[in-house]
């Protein structure tokens, strides 16, 4: 039996979660997509036994879900059932990156006990793998834990998100365009993920859902300050000033029970984050 499967491993999350894992003993089978669909119960069959499945693979992109939406059910949905069977078959027990599910928050920061109300096709897929394992772990045994992760940011990330598309205009040295830079989100540096995912993988019973936050938010246009202060830039900021779809204008972690059920607190701030990307640029 070995020790853990790691899908979506060939994402940055994923990359540097197998990495850690390895340098902490664990014999890990890493799947990326060349090694066949998670949605597709071929891909699941010649498995060997592990403990642990950490369960990352998905589609991942707000505005894409909008336009993809068979696309993103069938990959964060069905392909979460399909490692749900992997893992009932074997005992194994199931770590799920989940995402923001919240909605628009009635309060802040937010907890795990607040309503879940998806506002976008991205997270209804991810609530709805949660309410799987949910299931899984209350009517057939398997121990599941669902890391609800926010704005996770670090080297390796796709150029679309935030914090890649603002380094990257930094580098150009010309100025910072942006569509609008208003929403607040609580960001957290990869290596902190990779930390939760670690610890979240001990977890022996039961099914638990928990936030992996900052505990605090920052401005869009927070992000770009405090970039270009730690890059030693003074770039001109240009917003476009267009709203995203369904735009949620702020968003803070309540921390405290991920401290409780995992032991874990975020180590890194955003700005000792963004010197870690700018160490490998």
């Amino acid at each position: 039996m070995i020790d853990a499967v790691v899908t979506g491993a060939g994402g940055f999350i994923g990359q540097a979660l197998c990495a850690t894992l390895r340098s902490k003993g664990w014999n890990v089978l890493p799947l990326t997509s060349a090694n066949g669909d998670v949605a597709a119960h071929g891909a699941w069959e010649a498995l060997p036994p592990a403990r642990v499945v950490f369960h990352l693979a998905g589609r991942s992109f707000v505005p894409d879900s909008w336009m993809r939406g068979p696309d993103f059910v069938n990959v964060n949905v069905a392909g979460t059932e399909h490692a749900l069977a992997y893992c009932r078959q074997h005992g194994a027990r199931l770590v799920l990156a989940s995402a923001y599910v919240y909605g628009i928050p009635q309060r802040l920061p937010i907890q795990e006990s607040d309503p879940a109300s998806p506002n976008n096709p991205y997270a209804l897929t991810k609530r709805l793998a949660e309410q799987l394992c949910e299931f899984a772990a209350q009517y057939q045994g398997v121990v599941a834990t669902a890391l609800r992760i926010f704005n996770v940011f670090g080297p390796g990330q796709r150029a679309e998100f935030l914090v890649p598309k603002v380094l990257q205009q930094v580098e150009a040295g010309r100025e910072i365009r942006l569509l609008d830079l208003t929403p607040r989100r609580d960001y957290i540096y990869l290596s902190d993920v990779v930390d939760a995912f670690v610890k979240a993988g001990d977890v022996s019973a039961g099914f638990h859902i928990v936030n992996v936050g900052s505990g605090k938010s920052l401005s869009v246009a927070e992000i770009v300050d405090k970039i270009q202060v730690v890059a030693g830039t003074r770039l001109p900021v240009v917003s476009d000033s267009i709203e995203r779809r369904q735009e949620i204008p702020d968003v803070v972690a309540d921390i405290s029970l991920a401290q409780q059920v995992l032991g874990w607190r975020p180590q890194l701030s955003f700005e000792d984050g963004i010197k870690q990307i700018l160490k490998r640029i």
